[in-house]
């Protein structure tokens, strides 16, 4: 790839924004009116493009329908209060996206065409963001093998590509959540840190359990003890007790490092909460409790954002937290919304300027 990236545009001739309406958006069930999509083929990525939106036309050998090479990333776009767009923290992802690359054995995308593409995919489609609290645009930039060949080796050839969904709130209400003592998420040594596809499918089964119990989503504990807690199914996952807010350390990498558990842990710092980053048994868990001491506890996700948990299913137990005596979680929320949405300063650089 040149150093000047060379991306086709074409756009559409008639917007489906016009057909949508803006102020009821569930979550990934709409999309923009274009995409990115590139090749990498002999050693180097070429036919850049911007296009309309488009189904595509694959080989039924296409390795990744087989072997399962394919990863993904999720970040956001916001407008601030002029209406102007960012992206939030799009390197961070971009930095993640080639770290589930090397794991999956696939080609590193360059930040060019990871940060810019999408600066340029969103600048044309810009006017999908809602303005709106607690909407945003959500970016899926993704990668999957494209040999159309069977055996079980790396593919010589991939695809990426970016598509924009603008999307209201992944949570709208807090949640309820099983923790999970039979199936596991990953091991040490697996592809839990790795954002691939495979984790979330392999994940589905447990959830569905899970649902039928009543609840929302499944926390994951490690896989030799179900012990200790790792985090829930689509978040991280933070607990503060009395003033220390402590979540799963990356050392195992059997979870992945978000780049909103990373942010949140900056703010809480910044807050002068003691943040702890280590093993957490659920015995601890329960033994806070039951001591009745003040607990907060929340997943944070691009989706997710910050996500208040009311319950937690334990055994035979319930666990059940008053939200109306947060004071953490809440303002963490605040604090990161309005950085994004413009109305509080951006003093870490996190917004990207489209």
């Amino acid at each position: 790839m040149t150093a000047a990236m060379d991306i086709s545009v074409t756009r559409v001739e008639r917007s489906k924004l016009q057909d949508l309406d803006m102020e009821n958006l569930p979550f990934g069930k709409y999309f923009t009116d274009h995409m990115l999509e590139a090749d990498f083929e002999n050693g180097e990525w070429k036919n850049i493009e911007i296009k309309p939106y488009q189904p595509l036309l694959l080989s039924p050998s296409v390795a990744a329908l087989h072997y399962g090479q394919a990863i993904f990333e999720g970040i956001k776009a916001y407008k601030d209060r002029e209406g102007h767009p960012f992206i939030f923290r799009p390197q961070d992802n971009h930095k993640r996206f080639n770290i589930s690359a090397e794991r999956m054995q696939m080609p590193a995308v360059p930040e060019e065409l990871f940060v810019e593409g999408m600066r340029r995919l969103i600048s044309l489609d810009q006017a999908w963001i809602p303005m709106k609290n607690d909407f945003s645009l959500y970016i899926r930039p993704f990668m999957f093998s494209s040999d159309e060949l069977i055996g079980v080796r790396p593919s010589d050839t991939y695809k990426f590509m970016i598509i924009l969904s603008p999307s209201g709130p992944y949570y709208a209400a807090p949640m309820r959540i099983y923790v999970e003592e039979k199936y596991v998420r990953a091991v040490p040594g697996g592809v839990g840190y790795a954002k691939a596809a495979g984790n979330y499918g392999a994940a589905m089964y447990a959830t569905a359990e899970a649902k039928k119990k009543g609840y929302d989503q499944v926390l994951w504990m490690d896989a030799f003890e179900h012990k200790y807690v790792q985090e829930c199914g689509t978040m991280n996952v933070f607990f503060i007790i009395g003033n220390t807010a402590i979540t799963p350390g990356l050392e195992q990498g059997t979870i992945l490092g978000g780049v909103t558990r990373n942010s949140v842990i900056t703010l809480l710092n910044e807050m002068g909460v003691t943040v702890e980053e280590r093993d957490l048994s659920i015995d601890e868990i329960v033994a806070a409790y039951k001591a009745g001491e003040h607990m907060e506890v929340f997943g944070t996700g691009t989706a997710a954002t910050i996500s208040p948990i009311k319950e937690l299913g334990y055994k035979d137990m319930s666990m059940t937290f008053d939200l109306d005596k947060w004071k953490i979680a809440p303002a963490i929320k605040k604090t990161i919304t309005d950085i994004r949405e413009g109305r509080q300063a951006d003093t870490h650089g996190w917004m990207y300027k489209i």
